[in-house]
C-alpha cells in the first residue's frame, strides 16, 4: 500500500520541518490516524512531490519532517484548456474530477444558451473553492503535481475569443462542416477543447467558435453526455500523443 498522499499550499524544502494545519492537519490526524513515525507524500502545486515523515500529531497540528523531493513523470505533455458548459447536480464534478486525472491543465466553466441556470454572485467564489478542492483531491489521487486552475464561470462566447491556444477544437456531433482530422498531427504544446452542456451546442455557438479558430471535433457516430464527452475526448487525445497505450 502506497503512503498517503495530500497537497498543501506551504513551502516545501528537503531537510526543513513543516507544521501542517487545517483540513490537511485534520484528515492526517481523525481520518488516516497518522502517528510519529508515518512516512507521507506532499506537494504543493510546484512539480515535486516530497518525501515526509510524521514528527508529531496534535488535534490541530501533525509537525512533519521533509525529506528528498523528486519530479514524477505525471504531468501531460500537452497543457490542455477544457471550456466546460456547466451542468447540473453533480455532473460538472464528476467532469472536474475525470479530467483532471486525464490531465488537463485548466478548466473553464462557461454558459451557453442552453445552460438554463446561474450560479448567484454571492455563491460563485464558494464554488470555485469546491471546484477547486476537486481538482485537488483527484490530484492526490492520481500522482499529479501540478493543480488545474479552475476559473470563474463566463459566457462562451467571452472564451472563445479570449483563449490562447497552438490548435482549438469544439466538439460537435452535428454536421457542421468537415470535421478535423487530427491523427498523425505533430504533438503540440497547448490545446482548446470546447464542449457543450446538456443538449449541446447551437449551431450558431459552433459558429462563433470556429470564427475564432476553433475546428469541428467529432467522437463518433454516438452523442455523450456532458460529463462522458470530456473523459472521451481526453482518452482518444492522450492515447494519439502517446501517453496513453493504444
Amino acid at each position: 500500500m502506497r503512503n498517503p498522499r495530500l497537497f498543501t499550499d506551504q513551502s516545501l524544502t528537503p531537510g526543513d520541518q513543516v507544521v501542517l494545519k487545517g483540513n490537511i492537519a485534520q484528515h492526517l490526524g481523525r481520518v488516516l490516524r497518522a502517528r510519529a513515525g508515518d512516512r507521507i507524500a506532499l506537494f504543493n502545486g510546484d512539480g515535486q512531490e516530497f518525501a515526509a515523515q510524521v514528527l508529531t500529531v496534535s488535534k490541530r497540528e501533525v509537525s512533519v519532517d521533509i525529506g528528498a523531493a523528486f519530479t514524477p513523470q505525471t504531468e501531460s505533455l500537452v497543457h490542455t484548456t477544457l471550456g466546460l458548459c456547466l451542468s447540473k447536480g453533480d455532473r460538472f464534478d464528476w467532469a472536474i474530477q475525470k479530467a483532471t486525472e486525464l490531465g488537463v491543465g485548466a478548466i473553464a466553466p462557461l454558459y451557453s444558451e442552453r445552460v438554463d441556470f446561474s450560479i448567484p454572485p454571492d455563491r460563485i467564489d464558494k464554488r470555485i473553492a469546491h471546484w477547486q478542492q476537486i481538482a485537488i483531491s483527484a490530484c492526490e489521487q492520481c500522482g499529479r503535481v501540478r493543480i488545474p486552475a479552475v476559473s470563474s464561470p463566463q459566457p462562451l462566447e467571452q472564451w472563445v475569443q479570449s483563449v490562447a491556444a497552438e490548435h482549438k477544437w469544439v466538439l460537435h456531433c452535428d454536421d457542421h462542416g468537415a470535421p478535423t482530422a487530427v491523427t498523425g498531427m505533430p504533438t503540440p504544446t497547448e490545446v482548446a477543447l470546447l464542449i457543450g452542456p446538456e443538449g449541446g451546442l447551437t449551431d450558431q455557438e459552433v459558429t462563433r467558435a470556429c470564427q475564432n479558430r476553433f475546428e469541428v471535433l467529432q467522437l463518433g457516430p454516438r452523442v455523450l453526455r456532458t460529463e462522458t464527452a470530456p473523459v472521451v475526448a481526453l482518452s482518444a487525445l492522450s492515447v494519439m500523443w502517446g501517453e496513453m497505450p493504444g
